[in-house]
Parts: C-alpha cells; structure tokens; sequence
C-alpha cells in the first residue's frame, strides 16, 4: 500500500450514481454481492501505470454505504485491472470488515508460493483473468495453465470476463480446469438483435454439465439492448439459474467500470424477483452459493 502524496488523475470512465435508490425488493439476510470493486482512493492506492482507464475514487467508505442502503451483508471484492497487480486496496477492506468481506485478486506468474498463501490468509479466494478477444486481453494460455496448477492447493478458484461469441471456442480448455471456474457478467451475452443463440446455447450447456461451472448473474446494464431497468435480460438470467440453480451468483459491479449506460443500483435489486419469484432459488443465488463458493465463515 502506497501513502505517498500525488495528484489526482483525469477520471476517463463514469462516474457511479450518487443517488442510489433504495430498493422495492427486500434482500434476504446474509445477500452477498459476489462481484464488485473498489477503487482507490488513489492518494493512498495509486492506480498502476499501463492502465487502459482511470476511475473515479470509490472508495470503502463508500462501498459500506451503497450496501447499507441496498441491504447487503457480505461482499466479494474483485480487484480491478486498474490497480494492476497491487492488490492491498481489497485485502485491506477485507481486513476491516469483521468477517464480511473476502477477495479475488489479480496475480501473475512472478507471485511466489509464500505471497499467494499469504493472500489467502489475507481472505483471497481466487483470482482473474480476462478472455475478451476484441480487446487483445486474452492471456497466456500456458502462463495461464500454470497459475492454474499454483493456486489449486489452496482452494482458489478462476474468476473469467469472456464475450459469448468466444466461449464455445474454450469450453474443451474450461471443462479440463481442475478448479472452479467462474464466469462473469452472464458470459457477455448481449441482448437484442446482436444476440448470438448459438453461443448463448453452449454457455448454458457448459454451466449445465460442467459440476466445475459456475456463473455471476450480473451486469445486466453491460448485456442490455434496452436500457433501464434491464427486462430484456431476464430471459437470458432465468435460462442460466435453471441450468445451474446451486452455481450461479449475483452482484452488482460497482461502480461500473467501463460502462456506457451508468445504471443505478437500486434497479440491480429490484431485477433479482423477476429473475425468479422462488424465495428458495433466491436464497441460493443471493446467500447460499455464495457462502460456499467462498468459504465464508
């Protein structure tokens, strides 16, 4: 962790909704958001150099407020690309949490076996790896095969960002991970006329068949065609709590990073009923799959 003064970078994404809006739908005790960030701030946690965009501070202060006014109770926070491979700005939040919140970190080869124990003491529960093509982001597949081989002794799993027109190409590399795998942000399907079925059909058979297979049921404003409140993203929520109803998970992805459209999270609540009305289904997506994913205590 850095505490060096510096001045503050031009933001050059969004800002997250300031006002958000409390929810209609009440969560139940012990919801979990299993996907969301923070982000500096960046005169304590400088954001890395390289980095491909700036974000607005949101810091953990500001976190612990977006859920109280959600009714969040624990958290999963994954580390953005923009704090690079410094991964304090989530171990120290977890470390001031009481319990509530563990971690996914961004990692690479030069880690030692000691500093990726260590994280795990830390509350780091995996860690994450981009395959979105289009940006030139995906990794190493044989760097990525090794971290793999490292991390399993010590129960992590792989957090991946993929676009759905790329997974049907490395289900044979997901259904041969030794680890859990978890898929972000509903696999990048995108909803409305630029909608692939095909590759949206393979990611529902892999999450079906693959014991492995895990998925986040988020970012519905990043797969959205039409705009708040997001309906036109439960067809594809429902299709994939069906196929894997005890491995799917929600969260919200605040702040947002990256996104055209900033949605307000209250609406990222009140999507969760139409997803599905089983108090059981939601007590699995929000509590239960969670908790044991992760290990909460």
């Amino acid at each position: 962790m850095s505490t060096t003064t510096m001045s503050q970078p031009e933001p050059t994404i969004l800002a997250p909704d300031p006002d958000t809006r409390t929810p209609a739908f009440s969560l139940p005790p012990g919801t979990c958001d299993s996907h969301c960030h923070i982000f500096g701030p960046h005169a304590r946690y400088p954001y890395a150099p390289g980095r491909s965009y700036t974000p607005h501070d949101a810091p953990l202060a500001a976190f612990r407020a977006l859920h109280g006014k959600l009714g969040v109770a624990r958290a999963v926070i994954v580390n953005a690309t923009c704090h690079g491979r410094d991964n304090s700005v989530v171990t120290d939040a977890i470390a001031e949490s009481g319990g509530r919140y563990l971690g996914v970190a961004n990692i690479d080869e030069s880690f030692t076996d000691r500093e990726l124990e260590r994280l795990t003491e830390q509350g780091i529960r995996g860690c994450r790896f981009t395959f979105v093509r289009r940006l030139g982001a995906v990794p190493d597949l044989a760097a990525f095969q090794r971290i793999v081989q490292r991390i399993r002794p010590l129960g992590w799993h792989v957090d991946l960002y993929f676009e759905a027109q790329d997974v049907p190409d490395f289900v044979p590399m997901l259904r041969a991970l030794p680890v859990p795998h978890v898929i972000d942000h509903m696999g990048g399907v995108r909803a409305g006329a630029s909608h692939d079925a095909a590759a949206f059909a393979a990611l529902v058979e892999l999450l079906k068949t693959d014991e492995q297979c895990w998925m986040k049921v988020t970012g519905p404003e990043r797969i959205s065609a039409a705009g708040p409140p997001f309906r036109d993203v439960v067809p594809f929520a429902r299709a994939l709590i069906a196929a894997a109803p005890d491995r799917v998970l929600w969260g919200t992805d605040w702040p947002h990073p990256n996104v055209k459209l900033m949605p307000n999270d209250g609406d990222l609540v009140d999507i969760v009923p139409h997803y599905t009305t089983d108090p059981a289904l939601q007590q699995a997506l929000l509590v239960d799959n969670p908790a044991r994913l992760y290990r909460f205590a």
